[in-house]
């Protein structure tokens, strides 16, 4: 009865259509893959900008998450720090300034308003001075100095060239006056760069410079201080 109950039941299952699919794996798989590839599924997919940035966006919160973690008090504690931070490049900036000069070319001596006679310099520092302008006066009068040279020809006109350098290279032919040209250079660069107020004395000073480099002999090459003169 069994037996027979056994066979009777396996053949309502057969009738019924549960005879199990064996599939094989690798052959399914890439069906599904074939199926997945069309068209139809990726419609509504981002494109490759969105994808790009979500995977910026990603990376900044993985960024952030192990800030928080390694600072102290967590994210509240990276708060904190951030804050700090940008308090103190403010009081920087402020006390500092707008950074003007990122390499020597800022420097330079001459402006770009195009190049001017010792002559023309020597009237605007007169003018500055009459109007007790003493910090334009000794900046004009510096740059007199250093274009009479140049017209001269006891210095080659370079432009870009910074006060330093114009009387580093004046001191070789007038080794007599390389102290007051350093001098008046560096009286040049507080006034300009140093954020420093000229006064009439520091004027008058390159002014008489001036006046006495315009009669000074230079050193040729070959000669001798001794034999100059």
């Amino acid at each position: 009865m069994s037996g027979a109950g056994g066979i009777t039941t396996a053949g309502r299952n057969i009738a019924a259509g549960d005879i199990p699919v064996d599939t094989p794996r690798l052959p399914a798989r890439e069906a599904a893959e074939s199926e997945l590839s069309k068209p139809m599924y990726h419609e509504n997919d981002p494109n490759f900008l969105q994808r790009a940035l979500n995977r910026f966006w990603e990376w900044v919160a993985g960024v952030f998450d192990a800030a928080a973690g390694a600072a102290p008090g967590g994210p509240a504690g990276l708060v904190v720090l951030v804050v700090i931070v940008v308090g103190l490049a403010a009081a920087l900036w402020w006390r500092l300034g707008t950074p003007q000069r990122s390499s020597r070319s800022v420097d330079a001596l001459f402006d770009s308003d195009g190049p001017r006679s010792a002559a023309q310099h020597r009237t605007a520092a007169e003018t500055h001075a009459a109007a007790l302008r003493w910090t334009e006066a000794v900046q004009e009068r510096m740059r007199a100095i250093v274009r009479s040279l140049e017209e001269r020809s006891l210095l080659d006109p370079r432009p870009g060239r910074t006060a330093d350098e114009a009387a580093a290279e004046a001191g070789r032919t007038l080794p007599e006056h390389t102290a007051r040209l350093r001098a008046a250079a560096r009286s040049f660069d507080d006034v300009t760069y140093g954020g420093r107020t000229a006064d009439q004395a520091a004027y008058l000073s390159l002014r008489t410079l001036d006046l006495e480099l315009d009669e000074a002999k230079p050193l040729l090459p070959g000669t001798s201080r001794g034999a100059t003169g």
